[in-house]
């Protein structure tokens, strides 16, 4: 007698394989939501983030922003900055009442973070950002 294989779930893949399936299932805005998401590394290391999150689909996991809706943020043990970014990180998909006057509260990293995938949201990628000297 066969047993059908265990898919492994969101919480069970590999957190790098996890974050490239993300990754490259996404397209437009959302890639670059998730793309942004990946590299801030805390948010999506909390499992309550990718359980609300991470949803299996036909190819593996994906991001479903909307999930994330409805005040959902305030209960997923996020810090002020942390909050204040995943609600930016939202907005890039259109789900999301943070204004950019939001990012005050974003460390440097988080910020450079923003700024690169400004460029991937834009489809622009003529644009640099980094440090100039």
């Amino acid at each position: 007698m066969t047993t059908a294989a265990h898919a492994p779930t969101a919480d069970e893949t590999d957190p790098k394989a996890l974050e490239e399936q993300l990754i490259e299932s996404a397209t437009g805005r959302r890639r670059a939501a998730a793309q942004a998401l990946v590299e801030e590394e805390t948010i999506l290391a909390l499992d309550a983030v990718r359980r609300l999150l991470v949803v299996e689909g036909e190819d593996g996991p994906v991001c479903q922003w909307e999930r994330l809706m409805g005040g959902r943020l305030h209960g997923l043990g996020l810090d002020e900055v942390q909050r204040a970014f995943l609600g930016l990180v939202m907005g890039m998909v259109g789900l999301s009442l943070h204004t950019l006057s939001a990012v005050e509260e974003l460390d440097e990293r988080r910020l450079l973070i923003l700024m690169r995938a400004m460029p991937l949201l834009a489809a622009n990628d003529r644009i640099a950002v980094g440090t100039r000297v």
